[in-house]
């Protein structure tokens, strides 16, 4: 920041701002442990010094608390790659099991957007397109907030639902699935060239609402990376100008993933992990029905990677299962 000409670029500055006062965060929570410790060592003396129980019931809830800080802490410790502290950019995607994969893959989406809300983080959707009878074919959307990307990674996979179809006249049980995926939102651009003839650009009327202009324009664009084949798409814009500019940034950023991917053998294992949106692929199944229960199958801990409660999961509550996930990949690493 002592540099000569470091406030010339504002957006720049702002980074590396936003960059320190994360540092300084984590110190600084580190220097208030280490005190609020000694201040605990020394009420745990005066307490067995009085011998009474008001102390010693002080000190356990001393600790407990510090307890939960240490635990807030250390999970933050396991959020250290590159990309783990910027926001997300979400994509769902309907696989096996027809009109209720499409229902499943809304579900997620609803899912995801209230454990958004339950942190205080912002979502914004991106790009919509629903299916026919219900739910959507895929969407995409933005999720801020620090380490947004961090804990969504866990979420990267394909997930199963079972339950009693409402779209089955005779009411039978069906199982369904969807994929989640997962990029990181940068705050600046990637610096990663991309060529004109390897795009194919395609524009067409954004979907849902949003007035009478975006539905009667081709405002919306997808952007398709031939060589790679990965797609990207926008709508959420009125202008094809600002739509074509958020996929081209958001096509920058899956390019760089790929090719991080190719260097780096544990986030490779991401991309691998979901494979066909189908049976034998599923990182979690929600059953609804006989029984209620939702298990993460990469889970060792059974405790863990189970809860009978699926409404609470369904309506945000992944928290455990990502906590779960991001200690156990800590302890394999």
């Amino acid at each position: 920041m002592a540099v000569e000409g470091f406030w010339e670029d504002q957006e720049k500055a702002r980074i590396k701002v936003g960059a320190l006062k994360e540092a300084k965060s984590r110190t600084s929570e580190l220097d208030s442990m280490g005190n609020a410790l000694e201040d605990l060592e020394v009420l745990l003396e005066l307490a067995v010094e009085d011998g009474g129980d008001s102390g010693l019931q002080e000190v356990i809830a001393t600790r407990n608390e510090l307890q939960q800080r240490y635990d807030a802490l250390e999970l933050k410790t396991l959020l250290c790659g590159v990309w783990d502290h910027c926001g997300a950019v979400m994509t769902f995607q309907a696989g096996a099991g027809g009109t209720d994969a499409s229902d499943w893959a809304q579900m997620l989406m609803r899912m995801y957007t209230r454990w958004a809300e339950l942190r205080g983080y912002t979502v914004e959707v991106l790009d919509m397109v629903e299916a026919e009878e219900a739910g959507i074919k895929h969407a995409t959307m933005r999720v801020n907030g620090p380490y947004a990307f961090g804990y969504l990674t866990a979420e990267m996979g394909v997930h199963r639902l079972v339950r009693m179809s409402p779209f089955d006249g005779q009411g039978r049980r069906q199982t369904s699935f969807a994929a989640v995926d997962i990029s990181p939102e940068l705050e600046e651009e990637p610096d990663i060239e991309v060529l004109d003839k390897d795009l194919r650009i395609d524009t067409y009327r954004a979907g849902g609402a949003g007035g009478q202009h975006v539905n009667k324009t081709e405002s919306a664009v997808r952007l398709t990376h031939l060589p790679t084949g990965v797609v990207v798409q926008c709508q959420s814009e009125r202008s094809q100008h600002k739509n074509k500019g958020a996929a081209m940034k958001m096509m920058k950023t899956r390019l760089l993933q790929r090719r991080e991917a190719q260097r780096n053998s544990q986030i490779k294992s991401l991309y691998d992990v979901k494979g066909e949106i189908a049976w034998g692929n599923q990182i979690r199944s929600y059953v609804l029905a006989p029984y209620t229960m939702v298990k993460d199958l990469r889970i060792d801990d059974k405790e863990q990677g189970e809860s009978g409660n699926v409404q609470a999961v369904l309506d945000g509550g992944v928290q455990p299962f990502i906590e779960a996930w991001l200690k156990q990949k800590a302890l394999k690493r």
